[in-house]
This record gives structure tokens, C-alpha cells and sequence, in this order.
């Protein structure tokens, strides 16, 4: 039988809680499974409505003193409704989300209220969903206000309550702006935050501790200025990496070198999987560290924070060399992992190569490499699915990158891989299944940011020198980058790097001299268009070739460039023309090249 819910409301208006106990099961229990709404028909509106008033008498009850059973009724039934975006305006007043706040045990006491400030529009971080994840990607600008220390938990706290109004606070942030605002304004995050540096306390359950971090997530996916509060004056890198910390079960034999309690010196890749709840807690975690260093790459750091960092650093290693329930959650899980790697100082990414050569590891320069080539295998998985490259692939090879630019080790080991000794002459450098191949095709991508990227990456490998850049793809591929570098005319980037020793293979070194440049393999010879003719008719087809070209340049249908000195490309001007046609001989030589074609692994 359909539940009718003017009788619902007739119950609570009564103010007895024992009949609105009844009331609100009764809700709860037919409701418990909606999450799609609709308010196009007259029907649903007036429903809304009466949600709405529904809304209204459950806060009414919340703010009594209520019997156990009641409260988690009613809080249940605020869940329940702000799943709905229509129906969350009784929610989001300050008292109203003041009072959910003492009930999920993050509430503290202002002193002066804070202004609220806008949305800035920058979306970062991903989720999924109430219970089962979060769905937003937004943010918003700062606050600030003083602040007493929130009141400590209860010694028994109902922690189904707390679950229940930490649902309805997530949902009510979804979905809402004002709801955004106010909580940054009743400052949540300070509240949150107290429970969180609780890491170890046997208090917490895991619904408390997951819903805890989801909120801070949303926090500060949605706005600015709690993200700013948490990094900086809660110090929330600190906080969140002892909690990851904690939720993997870590040990730390070594400075900067972890294990998981009880399994000391076996290899984390050799370690059993994370279970769920680890997994899901450890990707909050991610997630929300990703946000409050959004900005870290680009600014430098002192010597403190350069600690904290690497410190994490050496978790998020951890987190890469670990597996979770199933290839899935292991991807994604990864995907976290590499996303906030990305956003570490560059020096700092020196943990990913501290750890000791272990039997099974893998060894490059007597370096450890294993979490090195763990990136090089996510991210050519990536690659090969091929799906939103843009979103997918570019984190793992950025991180790729940066890694390869600033630690020699790192890119020997990854020009080892992707760039071995070129013995294949006959093929052009996109053909063909190698990771080197593949990447290659990436530099004539359609998308500008994924074709920068790769080629990008393959001329740090290459150490950003022209001729050999050219050599493995191609000058036809490697254009769009030397155009952009002012390097057409040949020769080496800014970039420092240690010299190398001659690696050409025997079949390069015999095939170099028929290479194409352009296409980056040995062609067939093809027949001269030229031979027979006297130098009357060849110098005919090349006047005819020249007012082509000037019929499409007068009618715009072209514009005809050269190279200037600088090594980029330029427009061609009248007199530049008169040069051309009348003093070829005038024109620039291509300056020497002053790298070498010397190189090694």
C-alpha cells in the first residue's frame, strides 16, 4: 500500500514522538532506496511541498530532547530528503545546519560570523554518489572568522547518528550553494578536522571515519577558502597523511621507507590486497590531498613542508606498489595515487627511487625502480584503452615527464624502455605495437594537450636535442614541438643533462645515410620528375610552381612562411618574395648543429 504522506505530516504535527517514530519508519522504509526526482508534473510539485513541510516538523523534532530511536529516525528521513535538490531549502539555513552538525559531532562555537564569498567556478576532484560516493567537482572562495576548539565527543556517541547527519550535511553540500556557504561559515572543516587527527582511536568505525572524509572532500572541492584553511592553518597535509597512514596499516623501517605492520621487509606488490573499506577510506584520503595541493608544483617550498612532502611521498609509493579488491579498484585507486604525485615538488620526487634493491626488484644504476616502471605499465595500460586520453593518460605521463627531467637514473631507465637502440629502419617511427610507436602516434593527436604531452616526453628522453629527437620520430612528427621551441633550425633545448655515451645500433649506422629525415625511415628511391628535361623547362615548371603558390597566397587561400634565424617560422613578405626570386643564394644556411648524435641507455 502507497504510503501517504499528508498522513506522515498529520502524525508529526501531533508532536508525539512515538506516533512520529511510527510516521517516519514508515517513510524511511518505502523511501530508502529512491535517488532519481522529478518536478515536471503537477503531482510531483505539490509532493515536493509537502517534502518540504516534511522537512520543516523533522528539524522542529531535532532541536527537542529526543529518545534514541527518534533521532536516528529523523535524521534518517533528513537523508533521505536531501537527496532530492528541490527539497533541501529547510536544510540550509544556519541554524538548520548547525543543528545536523552537533548531531554528526563536528559543530564548534563562532565567535563572529564570516562573510561568505562566491563560487570561483575551477572544478577539482571527482566522486560518486551518497553512501556509496560523492558527484561534484567545484569550488569557491575564502573565509575567515575566530573560532573555540569544538567540545570532545561524548563518551559513547551513537555513531549510527553521526553516520546518518554526515550523510545529510554531504548531500545538502551537493546540491546546494547557500548550503556551501553556510557550512563554510559555521566552520565544519575545523570540526571535521579535530576528529580526523583522532587516526588511531578505536572510537570511530569505518562509516564514521569514510563519511568524515567525504565531507572534508567536498569541503574542499567546493570551495577556495576551506581548501586554503585546511592546507594552511589546520594543516591538513599533516593530518590527511596520518590518517592514510593509519588506514593502510604502515610501519616505517627506515626514514622515508614504509611496510605494513606485521609483514616488515616483504615487498608491498608481494603484500595481500587492501580490503574495501582500507580502499575506499584511502581514496577520500587522495582525493582531498589532491585539492590542497593543487598548487604545490608551481610555487617552491621551504624545507619544512619539503619534509612533509616527501614523507607523503613515500606513502603515495606505497599506495602505487600496493593492489586492491579486484583490477578495477586497483586502477582507480592508482589513478588517485598518480594524481597526487603529480602535484608534489618535483625534488621531492625523489622517494620514488629511495627504497633498498630487494631480490625481485627491479634494478637500474643501482637504483630501485619499481615504482618507476609501475607508472611506466599504468601508463601505457592507459594509453592502450585509448577512452578521454585527456583525462586518463596525461597525469601519468606529466608525472613521467617532470620525473625523467629532473633525475638522470629515472630517465635512463625510461629511455631504456621506450626508446631502446633504433634498429628498425624500415618502418616509420608511428607503425607498429612498441610503446615508442604508440607514442608517436600521440604527437599528431587531434587533441593539442595529449599531442604537446607525448612529445614532450619523448625530447626529455631524447634530452631535448633536435637530431636525435628527429632521429627516433621523425621530423614530420616532430614539427608541431620544434616549432613551438624556435628549434627548426636544429639544435639542443635549455635543459641540463649529463652526456651520454654512442649507442647506434650496426643496421642504424649502416641505413643512416638513406634515412628520410622527414618520415624517419629508408624509402625506396623513386624516379627523378626531372630527368630528361633541359634547364629552359625545368626552370619553366618552377615559375609555374611559384605563381601557384602566388594565386593561393593573393586569394588567402595560404599563407606562405620561412624559417628566420630565431628558428621559428614566420610570414613571407613582398620583399622577402623579391629576394627569393632574385637572389636565392642570399638566403640563410642552417647554422651546425652543435649536439651530437652520441647517446646511450
Amino acid at each position: 500500500m502507497k504510503m501517504d504522506l499528508n498522513a506522515i505530516i498529520e502524525q508529526m504535527e501531533t508532536g508525539d514522538q512515538d506516533a512520529a517514530l511510527v510516521a517516519l519508519q514508515t517513510y524511511n522504509k518505502e523511501k530508502n532506496q529512491c535517488f532519481t526526482f522529478s518536478k515536471e508534473e503537477e503531482s510531483d510539485r505539490e509532493e515536493g511541498k509537502l517534502q518540504e513541510r516534511l522537512g520543516e516538523l523533522v528539524l522542529g523534532f531535532l532541536n527537542k530532547e529526543l529518545q534514541p530511536s527518534c533521532q536516528l529516525a529523523c535524521l534518517e528521513t533528513t537523508r533521505i530528503l536531501s537527496r532530492d535538490k528541490h527539497c533541501v531549502n529547510p536544510f540550509i539555513t544556519r541554524s538548520a545546519m548547525a543543528t545536523l552538525a552537533r548531531y554528526a559531532g563536528i559543530m564548534v562555537h563562532t565567535d563572529t560570523p564570516a562573510p561568505s564569498q562566491p563560487e570561483d567556478g575551477q572544478g577539482i576532484g571527482t566522486s560518486e554518489g551518497e553512501e556509496q560516493g560523492g558527484e561534484s567537482q567545484e569550488t569557491a572562495k575564502g573565509v575567515t572568522e575566530v573560532v573555540k576548539e569544538a567540545p570532545p565527543p561524548s563518551e559513547n556517541p551513537d555513531l549510527e547518528v553521526i553516520v546518518e547527519a554526515l550523510k545529510s550535511i554531504c548531500n545538502i553540500l551537493l546540491h546546494n550553494e547557500t548550503g556551501q556557504v553556510v557550512a563554510a561559515e559555521l566552520q565544519l572543516m575545523k570540526g571535521v578536522a579535530e576528529r580526523l587527527k583522532q587516526s588511531h582511536d578505536p572510537t570511530w568505525n569505518h562509516e564514521v571515519r569514510f563519511f568524515d572524509l567525504r565531507l572534508t572532500f567536498l569541503l574542499t572541492a567546493l570551495r577556495v577558502d576551506v581548501r586554503a584553511q585546511l592546507a594552511q592553518e589546520l594543516h591538513g597535509i599533516s593530518i590527511l597523511g596520518n590518517q592514510l597512514d593509519a588506514t593502510l596499516g604502515l610501519c616505517w623501517p627506515d626514514t622515508l621507507e614504509t611496510s605494513r605492520v606485521g609483514s616488515e621487509g616483504v615487498p608491498p606488490e608481494d603484500l595481500p590486497p587492501l580490503s574495501r573499506q582500507q580502499t575506499e577510506r584511502a581514496m577520500e584520503i587522495l582525493k582531498t590531498l589532491f585539492n590542497i595541493t593543487f598548487d604545490t608544483a608551481r610555487r617552491k617550498v621551504d624545507e619544512e613542508d619539503a619534509a612533509e612532502y616527501r614523507h607523503l611521498g613515500a606513502i603515495l609509493r606505497h599506495c602505487l606498489m600496493s593492489h586492491a579488491d579486484g583490477e578495477e579498484r586497483t586502477e582507480e585507486f592508482h589513478s588517485h595515487t598518480v594524481n597526487l604525485l603529480g602535484n608534489l615538488p618535483l625534488p621531492c620526487l625523489d622517494v620514488l627511487l629511495l627504497p633498498k634493491v630487494q631480490q625481485g626488484s627491479i634494478e637500474y644504476m643501482g637504483v630501485n625502480m619499481d615504482a618507476v616502471n609501475m607508472l611506466l605499465e599504468f601508463m601505457e595500460k592507459r594509453l592502450d584503452r585509448g577512452n578521454k586520453l585527456k583525462e586518463t593518460l596525461l597525469p601519468s605521463l606529466n608525472l613521467l615527464t617532470e620525473s625523467a627531467r629532473i633525475h638522470r637514473e629515472t630517465r635512463k631507465f625510461l629511455r631504456s624502455k621506450v626508446l631502446p637502440p633504433l634498429r628498425d629502419v624500415k618502418n616509420r617511427p608511428e607503425v607498429g605495437n612498441a610503446l615508442r610507436n604508440k607514442l608517436v602516434r600521440l604527437m599528431t593527436h587531434i587533441d593539442t594537450d595529449v599531442k604537446n604531452c607525448a612529445a614532450e616526453f619523448l625530447f626529455v628522453l631524447c634530452k631535448e636535442s633536435v637530431s636525435r629527437f628527429i632521429k627516433y620520430t621523425g621530423y614530420g612528427n616532430a614539427a608541431g614541438l620544434l616549432a613551438a621551441r624556435g628549434l627548426l633550425r636544429g639544435g639542443r633545448d635549455s635543459g641540463i643533462y649529463s652526456e651520454d655515451e654512442d649507442s647506434e645500433t650496426e643496421e642504424y649506422r649502416e641505413a643512416k645515410a638513406h634515412i628520410n629525415p622527414v618520415t624517419g625511415v629508408v624509402e625506396e628511391e623513386q624516379p627523378n620528375p626531372m630527368e630528361g628535361m633541359t634547364e629552359e623547362q625545368k626552370e619553366y615548371e618552377a615559375m609555374k610552381l611559384v605563381n601557384m603558390f602566388d594565386k593561393l597566397s593573393r586569394n588567402n587561400v595560404i599563407q606562405p612562411m620561412q624559417l628566420g634565424m630565431d628558428g621559428k617560422m614566420r610570414e613571407i613578405n613582398p620583399e622577402d618574395l623579391h629576394k627569393l626570386t632574385h637572389n636565392p643564394a642570399a638566403q640563410p644556411e642552417n647554422p651546425p648543429q652543435p649536439d651530437s648524435e652520441d647517446e646511450a641507455q
